[in-house]
């Protein structure tokens, strides 16, 4: 059964973030908490669609990151600067922070063991706060924290859903996707560690989730 521990996840979450020692990084952590960053879910019927599901999805992405970083850099330590440690933390916990808002629980209809249908808590989408995309919102909430994203960090947020992107048929859109994977190698490790985590790591029956905060 996975266990999603509320309390250690955001606590965690927050020491990674300190660690880059970036300035300003406490006024994101802010507004992580404010905005409800930390309660939300990662989605409504896929990964972890459960309170806290959207913590617990970010530092899966991050350690995946992590991982992906320390392999890469042995095979070819040239990628220590290529892709700095404190980038992928930055781009790895903070590319989902456009969900924060975007979920409200509802009550929806399922078939129980015994074929009956039955209400249970759920969630489902609503936009209206801010309805601006995906990974483009994440990058300019962020921006307006007061927060400076190098360059690298707003193409592998912004990109980090590849060609799943809802204007990807764009021929513009997918000009500059193409560019910013030829330019930006933490592009192609976001949307790996993003992949890895949600479809292997996070892959489970919705009821196979338990919520602990303590």
């Amino acid at each position: 059964m996975k266990i999603i521990e509320k309390d250690k996840n955001k606590d965690e979450i927050i020491r990674l973030l300190k660690a880059t020692e970036r300035e300003y990084i406490e006024d994101v952590i802010d507004e992580l908490c404010e905005n409800g960053f930390f309660e939300a879910p990662a989605s409504t019927k896929f990964h972890l669609n459960v309170e806290g599901g959207l913590a617990q999805h970010s530092l899966n992405v991050c350690r995946m990151g992590q991982m992906l970083r320390r392999q890469l850099v042995e095979m070819n330590p040239e990628l220590t600067d290529v892709l700095p440690e404190d980038s992928v933390l930055i781009a790895t916990l903070l590319h989902d922070v456009c969900k924060s808002d975007i979920y409200k629980k509802c009550l929806k209809k399922r078939k129980n063991s015994f074929g009956q249908w039955e209400d249970v808590e759920g969630y489902e989408v609503d936009y209206k706060d801010f309805p601006l995309g995906h990974g483009e919102k994440s990058v300019i909430m962020i921006l307006r924290m007061g927060f400076n994203l190098t360059d690298e960090e707003i193409m592998a947020i912004r990109w980090h859903m590849n060609a799943w992107d809802l204007p990807f048929q764009s021929p513009d859109i997918k000009g500059n996707y193409n560019k910013a994977k030829e330019i930006c190698p933490l592009c192609s490790l976001v949307q790996c560690a993003d992949n890895l985590a949600a479809n292997i790591l996070e892959r489970e029956d919705e009821d196979d989730v338990l919520i602990r905060s303590f």
